[in-house]
């Protein structure tokens, strides 16, 4: 865990963004939680347009104190660019609590799940997405996820992964494993 008085662990934090329509984006994202855990390092996941039990809280929970995860979203698909006041509201409440994390100096890492798909949705603005992104500590590691990345915040990463599909069995009318997908 940083401090205001010690360096931070990590020395200089980046900002990470996967995105693209490819699978593995948030795989990638708790990957890197995983393995900041075996550093003992701290890291913070806050799930954007999601409220569904999903396998990684229990692996989080599993994994606490070095990973705390928590979710800003409802139980139900949003559909793009009409979203419900309470998934408006969530979000914000979700901005807000994302930055709290960010400036507790309780984690090495902060993961923003779903946070650009957010965005895509129309649940948060591109001045939200940059102002969060901007407000990250100098030995924080921001990573954000999510499809349709826009081109302001590609400018403003420092790594940035496009997962593209190439093949994927959802084609084929297999839905989400347990385990696997959710």
């Amino acid at each position: 865990m940083f401090r205001m008085d010690k360096p931070s662990p990590l020395g200089k934090g980046y900002v990470q963004v996967y995105t693209g329509n490819g699978k593995g984006k948030s795989t990638a994202a708790f990957g890197l939680a995983f393995r900041a855990m075996g550093q003992k390092l701290r890291t913070y996941i806050g799930q954007f347009i999601k409220g569904q039990h999903c396998s990684e809280l229990e692996a989080a929970r599993m994994a606490y104190p070095y990973i705390t995860i928590e979710q800003y979203g409802k139980n139900h698909f949003v559909q793009a660019g009409k979203p419900s006041q309470e998934d408006l509201q969530l979000a914000r409440e979700g901005i807000e609590r994302a930055k709290a994390a960010m400036l507790s100096n309780k984690y090495d890492i902060v993961i923003l799940d779903e946070f650009i798909t957010a965005y895509s949705l129309g649940l948060v603005s591109l001045k939200e997405v940059l102002e969060v992104t901007n407000c990250k500590p100098e030995g924080l590691e921001l990573v954000l996820t999510g499809r349709q990345a826009p081109p302001e915040l590609i400018g403003l990463a420092d790594l940035v992964t496009e997962m593209v599909e190439v093949k994927h069995y959802y084609q084929k009318g297999i839905l989400a494993r347990e385990g696997i997908e959710h």
